[in-house]
């Protein structure tokens, strides 16, 4: 009876949720293990993956994707189906500590929300534990060689995904300040080399001409009534920035609409897309119809 009620209260404690962020190809997924094991975490998100304890325990990965507007989908779980099934297991796992890994806190925070998780309790960006060196190494690696990083063992990998598995690599860490205080040994971890075709065919970029359409046309589907004057799209690592500057028409109500217009160009652009949209002002220029 006491075993039963542990469980049930062990169940009931929330999962504490940490995140690893960097842009594509900085060598996140290559140090997540070494970042699990500081924190005691067991279970990751990759990719479209929940890992744990070296296993896939749901979701299907990213990289088997041949395009990458269909990788980075997969990675935001935007399909239903696939993050329905991967929030089932973390539940049914009572999974205690889970790390996301993501291009952006834009990115890890709509993973959390999506798969029905805790905001992440911290964020860990990939400068924090990899140095220049490092980082530019597996930039290096990324673009010329198109190599990825899936981390677990390649008998994981060799038997969901073989089409696109290239090589593993075992690591022996012994770093007093990642290992937990007196360990001396370090730890031995496999992960595996894959290479998508998507990473083959290069990388789609989207023009800002083509994402003004996009904008203009989301204003026109949301309320005809609107005339934009001007866009300003501004770019950073984390994502898009967009400023629109509008007409309205008189007796507009402004506060719901601005809101409603936000929310329907960042979710339009980005499940067509697949880009990440940071931020879209609205900036109301005229009032029309008032003379």
């Amino acid at each position: 009876m006491e075993n039963f009620l542990d469980d049930i209260f062990s169940a009931l404690k929330p999962v504490t949720v940490f995140a690893l962020v960097g842009e594509s190809g900085t060598g996140k997924s290559f140090r997540s293990k070494i970042l699990a094991e500081k924190y005691g975490i067991d279970s990751i998100i990759d990719d479209g993956l929940l890992i744990q304890n070296d296993k896939i325990l749901a979701g299907h990965s990213a990289k088997r994707e041949k395009t990458y507007m269909g990788a980075v989908r997969v990675a935001l779980f935007d399909d239903k189906e696939h993050r329905d099934e991967v929030a089932k297991a973390w539940k049914k796992a009572h999974i205690k500590k889970l790390l996301i890994l993501g291009t952006s806190e834009k990115m890890v925070m709509k993973i959390a929300t999506r798969l029905q998780l805790p905001q992440p309790q911290k964020i860990i960006h990939i400068e924090e534990i990899a140095s220049r060196e490092e980082i530019e190494k597996a930039i290096k690696s990324r673009q010329v060689e198109g190599k990825h990083v899936i981390p677990v063992p390649s008998i994981e990998i060799k038997r969901s995904y073989p089409q696109i598995f290239s090589n593993s690599i075992k690591l022996f860490f012994r770093n007093k300040s990642i290992f937990k205080k007196g360990s001396s040994d370090g730890k031995l971890f496999e992960k595996s080399i894959v290479q998508p075709e998507f990473s083959k065919k290069g990388r789609i970029e989207i023009s800002e001409a083509a994402l003004t359409q996009m904008i203009m046309h989301c204003v026109y589907e949301c309320d005809s009534a609107l005339k934009v004057k001007k866009i300003t799209i501004k770019t950073d690592k984390r994502g898009y920035k967009i400023i629109i500057l509008l007409d309205v028409p008189f007796g507009t109500q402004l506060t719901g609409k601005v809101h409603k217009l936000q929310k329907f160009i960042i979710d339009k652009i980005e499940s067509y897309t697949g880009i990440l949209i940071e931020e879209v002002s609205i900036v109301i220029d005229k009032i029309t119809g008032t003379e």
